[in-house]
């Protein structure tokens, strides 16, 4: 083979498997919108835009007068589709998301019976938003995908099974509208399967990432029924290790229901900000989500739900291609992870054998093959540390507003790192043994995956097992450019799409993670890539060497330069930073509260020392930057003892706390040992026991009591009912707290100049005075 032709293969090769990249990442893309036009039986993104837009003209956290509006247009748009529906006003209470929380929730619940039911389908998403969002994506989206596939299953012949569709409250606060509906509500007593809907962001693919344990044979439904699947079994492994919750939890943990959890997650700049508006969402986005959503409610509609509804004897291990799931059942995972790591072992006692090696040459690409996997994620997160330093701002976001370009810069680095480091060694321990060395450390992490994560073990145990095929076919056939080509192919296939997924599900800030996966696939394409190198037994100039490196670096640094044209800060992608205001009623004391931080300076004035203000007002928590602020003219809670009486030698009092403000959140404390037992409008509320577990004092008392803590959120406007039995028959000191929206109208707040926003969280401007009773 000549110097030229090799090299023209080569080119061409990575032509075609960047061509195939480009594909396979458009396989797992939104698609495009279906009218308003089109048959009342489809799905329409531009129909169910319109709810979207509806439910998202104002911020509406559960409790509010705007998240009542948003309750009764759900209702009037169910009685205009003919579907009977009704509200649960009950209490939810979850310790989820950190501490005991509960919430006051009024879910809209509606019943789509089934002609001969077998089991019941619910179909899930939340309508209350975070305080400082519109909530036109979290959960705007999900709200409006299941108006839209409400108004087109009515459209057509009745369900086989029942469908329920639950638009749950206060999801924000604490999951509390889907606990109190899996709970309290006799539509749930018998268990089922649960579709829940969200979205964490503005735009992407709707990804099914989360499933209950045993998925294999809903999985199965998913791949056969939906028209645009996109979900991997890695996904749901990471969703079970990060501390992150939605309504599915509560389902999920549960044991009487299976199901199914999908969102779409890119655009998170305006997750949780003011900036969830309809204006920055996606119509393709939402129209995936419903498309999808529409497929799997037929299909379960119709299906056996009494079998669906119980967890199958072992998860799946599946992944998009081609526009289909391709999955295979849990006990594959082990002998194909084994099969890859035997294949590589042969493929370098071939490469050793055919004299392309010595065994010490082997030995010690083996050990090197670690080095592109290393370094790659790495430069990834030194890339954000530059792009902070060069934009301070993104310090503040998990991925900046337009991270398009940003994404294929951390690729080209990638590809700069597997290139210079196939470059630095091949000379010396050729390329084959280097190739060995790099899939070698494919199938050790396809075997500790498939020990810790084996919904994940095929990211790198496929392309490991057909990377060995193709370099022993490479040695014994004295070319195999095409197997290797093959080989390219199917690791393409595979890790591109992960690639795509993972950069928005992790954000620049973690690209490490995305850059991981990028270099398992330039480390699967090191036998094409070296035919771009001069013949490494020939003295060539070290500018030939050079140039596949440089190549890749250029592409990393042009990308870079685009991205930092392309995002900008500006009045509609501003820099966010979260502020809150605590005052002590008690004392006067008022304060300013900055928990992270500000690379605008623009709240520098009112913030000079770090603090931690979360001993005084509970609902803080831990340092933040604190300034001394002016008295508003806000009134704590009031409290008032309705009644009190002595059971057993101990108080028992009942309380009514009433907001004197309108207030998103109560928050109560008492001293450890002093309350026995709580009940919040009728349900038991835990006690934190000294060691931090729970104590059996919120179900009836202990001798001891323990901690007392509530959060509790919309409380009605009549005021909170909270009985309390107080140890002994002395009296009770109690610190009370309630939160409202809002800081532009307290004394001594500066507003914030364009480019400057509010930050997405649960705290951002929170306003909370607190006082202490003795009662």
């Amino acid at each position: 083979m000549t110097r030229r032709f090799r090299t023209a293969c080569g080119a061409v090769g990575l032509i075609l498997l960047a061509l195939l990249s480009w594909w396979t990442v458009t396989t797992v893309s939104p698609p495009a919108v279906v009218p308003a036009s089109a048959p009342a039986e489809e799905f329409s993104g531009e129909r169910a835009r319109v709810h979207q837009e509806q439910v998202s003209r104002e911020q509406h956290p559960a409790g509010s007068p705007a998240a009542d509006r948003v309750r009764e247009y759900i209702l009037g748009q169910l009685d205009e589709i003919g579907v009977d529906a009704r509200v649960q006003d009950s209490v939810g209470a979850t310790g989820a998301l950190g501490g005991m929380a509960m919430a006051r929730v009024q879910n809209v619940v509606a019943e789509i019976p089934g002609t001969d039911s077998t089991g019941t389908l619910f179909l899930l998403a939340h309508y209350d938003s975070v305080q400082v969002s519109f909530g036109a994506g979290d959960d705007g989206a999900g709200v409006s995908t299941l108006l839209e596939t409400a108004r087109a299953l009515t459209s057509g012949a009745a369900p086989r099974n029942d469908i329920v569709l639950v638009f749950t409250d206060a999801e924000e606060a604490c999951l509390c509208g889907a606990e109190a509906f899996m709970t309290s509500d006799p539509l749930a007593k018998d268990g089922g399967v649960v579709l829940n809907f969200e979205a964490r962001g503005s735009s992407g693919p709707a990804i099914m990432f989360e499933t209950g344990r045993g998925n294999a044979d809903l999985v199965d439904v998913y791949g056969a029924s939906v028209p645009y699947p996109v979900a991997t079994s890695f996904a749901v492994e990471v969703y079970r290790i990060l501390p992150n919750d939605t309504d599915f939890s509560p389902f999920r943990d549960d044991g009487r229901f299976t199901g199914l959890n999908t969102a779409y997650i890119d655009g998170s700049a305006t997750y949780h900000a003011p900036e969830d508006r309809a204006e920055y969402q996606s119509v393709e986005s939402l129209q995936h989500h419903g498309s999808n959503a529409l497929a799997l409610a037929k299909s379960l509609g119709a299906d056996d739900l009494g079998a669906l509804a119980v967890p199958s004897a072992d998860d799946a291990t599946y992944f998009p291609a081609f526009g289909q799931l391709i999955r295979y059942p849990g006990w594959a995972v082990w002998p194909l992870a084994a099969l890859a790591l035997l294949t590589v072992a042969a493929a370098a006692v071939i490469v050793v054998r055919r004299g392309k090696a010595t065994w010490g040459r082997m030995v010690a690409a083996l050990g090197l093959g670690v080095l592109p996997i290393i370094v790659s994620a790495a430069a990834a997160q030194l890339f954000w540390m530059l792009l902070t330093a060069i934009r301070p701002g993104y310090g503040q976001l998990s991925d900046p507003w337009s991270p398009g370009w940003y994404r294929i810069a951390v690729v080209a680095l990638v590809f700069t790192v597997v290139v210079a480091w196939l470059a630095l060694l091949r000379r010396r321990f050729g390329a084959e043994a280097l190739a060995v060395g790099g899939l070698a450390w494919l199938a050790v992490v396809g075997i500790t995956m498939a020990a810790a994560t084996p919904g994940g073990s095929y990211l790198a145990a496929i392309p490991a097992l057909v990377g060995g095929i193709a370099m022993i076919l490479q040695v014994l056939l004295r070319g195999g450019i095409v197997a290797q080509l093959v080989s390219g192919a199917v690791a393409v296939v595979i890790l591109a799409p992960t690639v795509a997924l993972f950069f928005p599900a992790m954000g620049l800030e973690r690209g490490a993670a995305a850059a991981l996966f990028a270099s398992f696939l330039g480390i699967t394409l090191v036998p094409v890539l070296e035919l771009l190198f001069p013949d490494p037994d020939r003295r060539s100039r070290r500018i030939a060497r050079a140039v596949p490196g440089i190549a890749a670096l250029t592409a990393a640094v042009l990308a870079t330069g685009m991205g930092l044209t392309v995002d900008r800060f500006d009045k509609a992608h501003p820099v966010p930073v979260e502020m809150m205001y605590a005052m002590d009623a008690d004392t006067g004391k008022a304060y300013w509260v900055r928990p992270g931080g500000d690379p605008t300076g623009w709240s520098d004035p009112m913030v000079d020392r770090s603090e931690d203000l979360s001993g005084a007002f509970g609902v803080l928590h831990g340092d933040a930057m604190v300034g001394d602020a002016k008295p508003a003219d806000l009134k704590a809670p009031e409290v008032t003892v309705v009644s009190e009486r002595i059971v057993g030698g101990d108080r028992e009092l009942d309380l009514r706390i009433v907001p004197q403000r309108t207030g998103r959140l109560v928050y109560l404390e008492a001293e450890e040992g002093t309350v026995l037992s709580a009940t919040a409008r009728g349900r038991d509320v835990p006690l934190s026991a000294a060691d931090g577990g729970d104590s059996a004092g919120g179900a009836g008392g202990d001798s001891a009591g323990g901690r007392f803590t509530l959060l509790f959120h919309a409380p009605p406007a009549d005021g909170l009912d909270l009985t309390l039995r107080i140890k002994g028959s002395g009296p009770l000191t109690l610190r009370v707290m309630d939160g409202s929206d809002g800081l532009s109208e307290l004394p001594g707040f500066i507003p914030r100049p364009d480019g400057v926003g509010v930050m997405g969280s649960h705290t951002s401007e929170l306003a909370v005075v607190a006082r202490t009773i003795t009662l």
